[in-house]
């Protein structure tokens, strides 16, 4: 007799179950090979190099300048606590409590600013996140707002308690998410360390490609967190090398907008809104959700446009080619981190200059035009039915020859690849700038000096400031000779006024004597996006005045919010070195006659 254990031999051993980190399966459990792990080597070397890794000394700076600033907060409340009138015993128990919106942002903020450790202030109490930001003995440090219904908060609070939730707003609740968000990702990853390794590359590489940028549309710290995760829970016993990899193979096929989700979304009876495009409507316009994992689970790229969305999708699968042949030892990582060179990329651009008057005026007034610049990304979208696209650049750029404080933006434009578009068709953009403009406009703590230029420059007209940086070092850098010198002198111009004074056109002589079209400035106090004949450059003060005069600067200043919006259209006349001074380079030299803001193709 012949048992079934000899017919079939021995039994196969029973599969361990596969542990599941996320909502997803693993796509794969396999270790790394010994390539693999040479691979990891070479990364972290490299990224050692590259000064990714903080060095002993500016770990220890770090941790002193965090109990400085615990040390003043914990003072600052106990201030506050004596000055309300609570007992010894509170006053003493007091150490992070914060007891109004008010105190934080002016008391706090005036104890701050007293201080000589402290630079670069600047208070956002309206932001999405209430925040200070500043820097203490030259570290960063984003300082948020938290009001909770506790009267003490004691030393060991854990913050990812559902009770610190009850009775609080909105606002509190996003500034709580940060830490709790951070802390649930631990959680939530296979092993700590490859993330972490991992996740400092992908930001490094995010950088060196310019799509790292939460606040014109691209990804910021906590979105590519939550993405390197969801590798991490996809391929758990991965080493850094396989995973940066698998990063780009998996994303360069992600199908968005299917969300990106590390846990299943939570319910809860304390009634904030919960991501959920099923019951939200406006959750089903966006374009690449990456939810977090903390109650409440929010989209945390929701400012993601289609434009930025192609711009990053481009760079995914650039990341993908190299890391496949990095796999096929046909490339190294250098490779990878090459940056992206922006200014090569267009022909035609937009250049947003903004000036002020003082280091703090423009630092403030540069927060609130970047933070709107993915408003006019999304505007020329709409009008021009998704056919021009744009590439948001995420660094600002400063004009060192400038006698005021000066920064710029730029965004690359082109046509929609695949798109039928007549020969020849001109992008009218003008009415998305004049509303991009009037947006920028309701700046409440405008203050005089701060203005805004936004003007189209192809890309043989780029100012010199920016050829440093967004291209290879080369000795032609499509620099023509009537671009070397950027200030004309004044007799070298004529200004003329039309009548309606819609526009002031301005004539200069070129090197051979000759009279050129080459500048036409429009100052204006409409945000009309039905007016006619905008030029090349649109440029706005807030109110609409021009420059340097004192007639104009107190009618601005006796100007309220209605007048700002009405249909005035008188303009003074001002001098082509006037224009030289208060736009940028690019903007008022070689452009061909007058370039109004439009993109031929």
């Amino acid at each position: 007799m012949v048992s079934s254990e000899g017919l079939c031999g021995s039994l196969p051993p029973i599969a361990a179950p596969v542990t599941q980190y996320g909502v997803t399966k693993p796509i794969s459990v396999a270790g790394p090979t010994k390539a693999d792990i040479l691979r990891s080597r070479d990364l972290g070397r490299f990224l050692v190099e590259a000064g990714l890794y903080e060095s002993e000394e500016e770990a220890s700076k770090r941790e002193e300048v965090l109990a400085r600033i615990q040390e003043i907060a914990t003072n600052w409340v106990k201030q506050l606590t004596r000055v309300r009138g609570y007992t010894d015993q509170m006053v003493e128990d007091a150490n992070a409590l914060i007891l109004l919106l008010e105190d934080f942002f002016f008391v706090l903020h005036n104890i701050l600013e007293e201080r000589e450790e402290v630079t670069e202030l600047q208070p956002v109490p309206d932001a999405h996140v209430p925040v200070m930001k500043f820097k203490f003995n030259g570290i960063p440090i984003d300082l948020l707002y938290a009001s909770i219904s506790h009267l003490v908060v004691p030393h060991d609070l854990d913050i990812s308690d559902m009770s610190l939730l009850y009775n609080v707003d909105e606002p509190t609740v996003r500034s709580l998410n940060g830490c709790r968000v951070a802390d649930q990702i631990l959680k939530l990853v296979p092993n700590v360390e490859h993330f972490r390794t991992t996740l400092r590359c992908l930001k490094f590489w995010a950088k060196r490609r310019n799509v790292y940028s939460n606040v014109i549309g691209f990804l910021g710290g906590v979105n590519w967190a939550l993405l390197v995760a969801q590798i991490c829970q996809l391929y758990p016993n991965a080493v850094p090398s396989m995973l940066v990899s698998r990063f780009f193979r998996v994303f360069t096929q992600w199908r968005w907008p299917n969300p990106v989700m590390l846990c299943a979304i939570e319910e809860d009876g304390l009634g904030f809104s919960v991501w959920d495009p099923r019951k939200n409507p406006r959750d089903r316009s966006h374009l690449m959700p990456i939810i977090t994992p903390a109650y409440p689970c929010m989209n945390s790229s929701y400012n993601v446009s289609s434009s930025t969305l192609r711009v990053m999708m481009e760079q995914f699968h650039y990341g993908n080619s190299i890391c496949e042949k990095i796999e096929l030892n046909r490339s190294t990582w250098s490779a990878l981190f090459e940056p992206y060179l922006f200014f090569q990329s267009y022909t035609n651009y937009l250049q947003v200059d903004i000036l002020a008057a003082d280091a703090d005026d423009l630092r403030a007034w540069k927060g609130w035009v970047e933070s709107r610049l993915r408003q006019l990304t999304l505007m020329i979208e709409r009008d021009t039915y998704g056919t021009l696209q744009c590439h948001p650049y995420p660094q600002e750029y400063e004009d060192a020859s400038k006698t005021r404080f000066h920064f710029a933006f730029f965004m690359g434009l082109q046509r929609k690849r695949g798109g039928i578009i007549q020969g020849g068709r001109q992008f009218d953009i003008r009415g998305s700038i004049d509303e991009f403009r009037h947006s920028i406009n309701m700046y409440m703590f405008w203050k005089p000096g701060m203005e805004i230029y936004v003007s189209h420059v192809r890309r043989k007209q780029l100012p010199a400031y920016v050829l440093s940086d967004g291209f290879k070092n080369s000795p032609n850098l499509w620099l023509t000779p009537h671009q070397q010198s950027y200030k004309l002198p004044r007799n070298n111009c004529v200004a003329y006024q039309t009548e309606s004074g819609e526009k002031c056109l301005k004539r200069k002589k070129d090197a051979d004597g000759e009279n050129s079209e080459q500048h036409r400035l429009l100052k204006c106090r409409t945000s009309d996006r039905n007016r006619q004949g905008s030029p090349e450059i649109v440029s706005s003060k807030l109110n609409g005045t021009s420059t340097g005069s004192t007639t104009d600067l107190d009618e601005m200043n006796g100007l309220d919010g209605a007048n700002a919006s009405s249909n005035s259209s008188s303009i003074t006349s001002c001098s082509h070195e006037d224009i030289g001074n208060e736009s940028s380079a690019g903007s008022s030299e070689g452009s061909n006659g007058g370039v109004e803001p439009r993109c031929s193709e």
